[in-house]
């Protein structure tokens, strides 16, 4: 409101409107970030544990190193741009552990193939290095190009989210690469024992031979199924689009003891002339109240009207000690705005940021991998991806305890997602690429199974990481980002599955078909 007065006072040739803000109390930013401290430093230990547990003490206590590294790089990079610390940020920061461990897991399992091959320590970590540079390099940059994205067309906390991610990706490679490597000279030099893998682990996707390929059919059929229930539910239940995209105001309010949400729908109904959304947020005394009322109308008196509003009709509610500005300063927790031509401007960003990065993605693949079927696979393996979430929005909300809005944190969640599926993809490719490359006289079908079976130990490892980091968001991260986590979470369990039985199958069958195609053309000429 001072800024929009400001330049009311100025020369500019046009009046200025509010047409977007968000508050938020001090009590709610407090707790939000409490919680999102919280979720860090368990998810922090957890991965710090997993890896210690499933690749020996040694060797997991020098990736743990690395992830310290990495800690400690990416906070005094956001100190030095003084960057803000949000939630969203946060959440950032929390999904860079589970992405960071990525590159440590593919160069330990790379080792433990050189040694298993019977090459000695030193010449086993030597190769171990130079063989998972190039899926480790790969896979990272897909994942940074959506991060890139993301600062493009995102605004806000969305911004925050996006660069921590940028940051933390990009110093996790260091500490992963560089770091460690360092380490691990240092121990060979001292001709200390090192081993990659607990007794428990050892022998762990060792000699694997599922027939993914031979089982594609049953997988297509599977996914069909579940996206047709989604695509259905899609055109029937539709989706539960936050003010981001429909414009309106929202209210977090909270009292002194549990409200029935009814009772504090019908109480505001009663002063708005027509039903608010209320939803419980997070506890039984605190709710959510969304709104379009005059939302058209952008002038300052408006905006002070639906709050004198609000007040009125929650006052029933408080009890009669509570004036209004008491009501102002302790029991709203934070409010938004969203006007109605912002909310169209970013539901056109939203889609073009996804469009956007399946194209830059399917153009990556066909670069790296020179091949288009490549690409082909990595976009249908997404879109895949992309729809079973968007189903899963449609058909749970309104069920869940907690809000499926389709909103701003929604779209980053979509395109985190498609970081994630495509750095799990990307590694089957690049081993593709590689046996290839070494067994020119096996066949196409064994080659790729031999891939998807070799690449498991990895996909199991940061996916059960990933995992793991997102549920301490997911369970303690607080209700601000609970919508946003849940969609990564189930982001990462149809990711794998994706990775393993939609991209690589998609990309066997469409170079089959086109080999299929030319040997026809050849005999009809």
């Amino acid at each position: 409101e001072d800024l929009s007065n400001v330049l009311k006072s100025g020369k500019l040739p046009a009046p200025a409107h509010i047409i977007q803000e968000a508050i938020v109390g001090p009590s709610l930013g407090r707790a939000a970030i409490s919680s999102g401290l919280n979720s860090f430093l368990l998810a922090f230990l957890v991965v710090m544990l997993y890896m210690v547990f499933y690749y020996s003490r040694r060797a997991g206590l020098v990736a743990d190193f690395a992830l310290l590294s990495n800690m400690f790089f990416l906070i005094g990079v956001l100190a030095s741009l003084g960057a803000v610390l949000t939630l969203p940020g946060i959440a950032g920061i929390v999904l860079t552990i589970g992405m960071s461990v990525d590159a440590n897991v593919l160069i330990y399992d790379r080792i433990r193939e050189e040694i298993i091959a019977g090459k000695g320590i030193k010449l086993a970590v030597a190769d171990g290095y130079k063989n998972a540079r190039s899926a480790i390099i790969d896979a990272n940059v897909t994942t940074l190009l959506t991060g890139i994205i993301l600062l493009v067309f995102g605004t806000g906390p969305i911004k925050g989210f996006a660069t921590t991610l940028v940051i933390g990706i990009s110093t996790s490679l260091f500490s992963a690469i560089f770091i460690t490597r360092l380490v691990y000279e240092r121990m060979l030099t001292k001709n200390r024992k090192l081993t990659f893998a607990t007794k428990m682990t050892e022998n762990a996707f060792r000699n694997t031979n599922i027939q993914f390929l031979g089982n594609r059919k049953i997988f297509y059929v599977i996914s069909g199924i579940i996206v047709l229930a989604g695509v259905v539910s899609l055109f029937t239940r539709g989706l539960n689009q936050g003010i981001d995209f429909t414009g309106g105001r929202t209210y977090v309010v909270k009292f002194e003891e549990s409200v029935n949400t009814m009772d504090v729908q019908n109480s505001l109904e009663a002063v708005f002339g027509e039903p608010p959304q209320v939803i419980t947020f997070g506890s039984d005394n605190q709710v959510r109240i969304s709104t379009k009322y005059k939302i058209d109308e952008d002038a300052v008196e408006v905006d002070e009207e639906v709050e004198q509003l609000l007040y009125t009709g929650l006052q029933p509610l408080l009890g009669d000690d509570v004036d209004f500005e008491t009501f102002m300063n302790d029991y709203r927790q934070s409010s938004q705005k969203v006007g109605p031509t912002i909310a169209d401007d970013i539901k056109v960003q939203a889609v073009w940021a996804v469009l956007f990065a399946l194209v830059v993605i399917f153009i990556y693949i066909l670069i790296r991998f020179r091949n288009w079927q490549y690409g082909l696979g990595a976009v249908a393996a997404l879109v895949h991806d992309v729809l079973i979430i968007l189903g899963i929005f449609s058909l749970f909300y309104g069920i869940m305890p907690f809000s499926l809005e389709i909103d701003q944190a929604f779209i980053a969640a979509i395109l985190t997602v498609v970081g994630y599926s495509i750095n799990d993809t990307v590694v089957v490719f690049d081993r593709i690429r590689e046996y290839l490359g070494l067994y020119r006289k096996r066949d196409r079908t064994e080659i790729m199974n031999m891939a998807l079976n070799s690449t498991l130990s990895r996909t199991f490892s940061t996916s059960l990481s990933t995992f793991f980091v997102l549920l301490m968001i997911f369970l303690f991260g607080g209700e601000v980002i609970r919508g946003f986590t849940f969609a990564l979470l189930i982001g990462v369990v149809v990711g794998t599955y994706s990775s393993l039985f939609i991209a690589t199958p998609v990309v066997y069958d469409s170079i089959m078909k086109s080999q299929t195609t030319g040997v026809l053309k050849g005999k009809r000429r």
